[in-house]
C-alpha cells in the first residue's frame, strides 16, 4: 500500500507529521493493506488565518478494481483531523469489505 500526503496552503508538511499519518493508519495497513493499492492524504486549512475548527484531513482509500472511499475528519489542529479521518476510513473500509464478504 502506497501513502501519498498532499498540503494545501496553511498546512506544513514535516517529518513529525509524516510519522503520525503512517502510524494513524497502522490498523489500516494491517487490515486492508493487501487490498489496498493507494491511500493519498490530502490536509488543508479550511478558514485561513481566522483559526477555531479548520483544518481538514481527507483521506482516499483505493481498493485493487473497486472505486475509492473517501474519510473525512475536521478538527483545530492538524494531528486530530488525521485521527478522525484515519478512524473513519477503518470503518468505511471494513463496510465496504464485509459487504463484498457477503456477496
Amino acid at each position: 500500500m502506497q501513502l501519498q500526503i498532499n498540503t494545501a496552503r496553511g498546512t506544513q508538511h514535516s517529518d513529525s507529521l509524516e510519522r503520525f499519518v503512517k502510524d494513524s493508519l497502522g490498523t489500516v495497513e494491517r487490515r486492508f493493506g493487501d487490498m489496498l493499492t493507494r491511500v493519498e492524504i490530502f490536509l488543508s486549512d479550511v478558514n485561513g488565518p481566522k483559526g477555531g475548527v479548520n483544518k481538514q484531513c481527507k483521506m482516499e482509500a483505493r481498493p485493487r478494481g473497486q472505486d475509492p472511499v473517501l474519510a473525512e475528519g475536521l478538527a483545530e489542529d492538524a494531528y486530530d483531523a488525521v485521527s478522525q479521518s484515519a478512524k473513519r476510513l477503518e470503518k468505511v473500509l471494513a463496510n465496504r469489505f464485509g459487504k463484498l464478504g457477503r456477496r
